[in-house]
């Protein structure tokens, strides 16, 4: 039986002087170790500074028990940008100075800490920092990145990129800072915002390309030119902490952008942006979500999938425990017509929705193109999908919309305890349904409101 769900409820003594002696004079050592790190952390010692072990990481947090990241606790060198000419007034070009401080760090052969000093603003324009690294480097940011406000420091061969991060294994970016893309300026002259305008690429604030136990935890990243932070290539990721914010009606704003990457974890994020709050593409396998804020924006989604007949990927995706706010969309898959591959065993569960439109959705017929798309005959093949444990208000009358395949139906669609009212009829409206080519597995109650089956 191929049906719906939406259902309704749910811690010395005198004679032992000289061995007292002994105890303080490593104490003593210590201190004037700790000394060194914070004068170079200020500035005001050398670029580099021994710190002996204190059982920390660079970050405050307890040191990692195995791994890399263990020896950190033993002996890290602190590189200071100040160190390296950089003059944190906001106005001054100071992508050089992050540049030498980076290859100082990375070339360092003890974990590294590169330091962008607090209540400071450090102006850049396009930087790529390279690995691999001789050893673990963590950029603490304090202060705040903020990207050139001139559109003509970046060339039509590289638009698409500001601070990207290549083939680093080991890399830590944490510190509570900010990283400020500017991207008013960029928002003005998008085909979105003036559709009198040619399309072109912005850059993205934050790019990680091919990295390797990656950690990315407790940072502001804001009004990004166009995606804010994107995992592209990477294995053993985890996002920690993040605050992503950009208007609402910024345009391409991505909050973070994740594809062709393996074993992700996204954790404690708040997201409000003017596009998708996540956006998972193809070649994403073993991705983990849990407590998300998203709102604004365009929601969760998976996709797009298959444009110009390409072949992607998709596989072990579970959405846990978010928060959606006055989202376009909830919890989504779409792809374009004409592609081919696959994206399965997908989970969206234990979400609460807020005034959201098309709560939960799925597009085999997903077209942004400036001309309409034309009907093809292959798809991404979309299966083993569940939806469970979602409650809230919709905006939109059609809650659920599967708006699938002729030719490749999506398949293996599950819909448990899915609790959905209408905004503003206090509880008495349940939502509709509307299935096209949609094969579902067992789901135990019909729809109060029968799905519409357009097929």
């Amino acid at each position: 039986m191929h049906s719906c769900l939406l259902a309704l409820s749910t811690m010395a003594s005198r004679t032992n002087k000289p061995q007292l002696q002994l105890v303080l004079w490593p104490s003593l050592l210590t201190l004037l170790f700790l000394s060194g790190a914070l004068e170079a952390a200020a500035g005001t010692g050398t670029s580099t500074s021994s710190v002996s072990s204190i059982g920390s990481s660079a970050d405050g947090a307890p040191a990692a028990s195995t791994g890399r990241r263990s020896l950190a606790a033993a002996s890290q060198s602190v590189f200071s940008l100040d160190r390296y000419g950089a003059r944190g007034d906001g106005s001054h070009d100071d992508t050089q100075a992050l540049a030498q401080a980076w290859n100082a760090a990375c070339t360092s052969p003890r974990p590294a800490v590169l330091l962008v000093p607090g209540g400071k603003r450090y102006l850049l324009k396009l930087v790529t920092l390279h690995g691999p690294c001789k050893s673990s480097v963590t950029v603490t940011v304090k202060g705040t990145l903020v990207a050139s406000p001139n559109r003509s420091d970046w060339s039509d061969e590289d638009r698409r990129h500001w601070i990207v991060f290549r083939q680093v294994d080991w890399l830590t970016v944490n510190g509570g800072g900010a990283v400020d893309g500017n991207g008013e300026t960029w928002w003005k002259t998008s085909c979105k915002t003036n559709k009198a305008l040619p399309c072109k690429e912005a850059p993205t604030a934050l790019s990680f390309h091919f990295c390797t136990s990656l950690r990315v935890q407790d940072l502001k990243v804001v009004d990004s030119q166009q995606i804010h932070v994107s995992i592209e290539d990477c294995t053993g990721v985890q996002l920690t902490g993040l605050s992503i914010t950009a208007p609402g009606t910024s345009p391409n704003t991505d909050g973070i952008h994740i594809t062709r990457s393996n074993d992700v974890q996204v954790t404690n994020c708040e997201i409000k942006t003017g596009d998708d709050c996540l956006s998972i593409e193809s070649g994403t396998h073993n991705l983990h979500v849990s407590q998300v804020v998203c709102g604004p924006g365009h929601g969760i989604s998976i996709g797009s999938l298959g444009d110009d007949n390409s072949r992607a990927e998709v596989s072990g995706i579970t959405i846990d425990s978010v928060q959606l706010y006055g989202t376009t969309n909830g919890a989504r898959i779409k792809t374009y017509q004409g592609g081919s591959g696959y994206a399965k065993d997908i989970t969206f569960q234990n979400m609460v929705m807020y005034n959201v439109a098309n709560p939960i959705i799925i597009d085999q017929n997903y077209c942004d193109k400036a001309t309409p798309c034309e009907a093809q005959g292959s798809a991404v093949e979309i299966s083993n999908v569940v939806f469970k444990n979602i409650r809230g208000t919709t905006v939109t009358m059609d809650a659920i919309n599967l708006n699938c395949s002729n030719n490749v139906p999506c398949h293996g669609i599950t819909l448990q305890n899915i609790n959905l009212k209408m905004q503003g009829s206090n509880g008495k409206d349940a939502a509709k349904s509307t299935c096209q080519n949609a094969r579902w597995r067992k789901c135990g109650t019909v729809l109060p409101q029968p799905c519409t089956s357009k097929n």
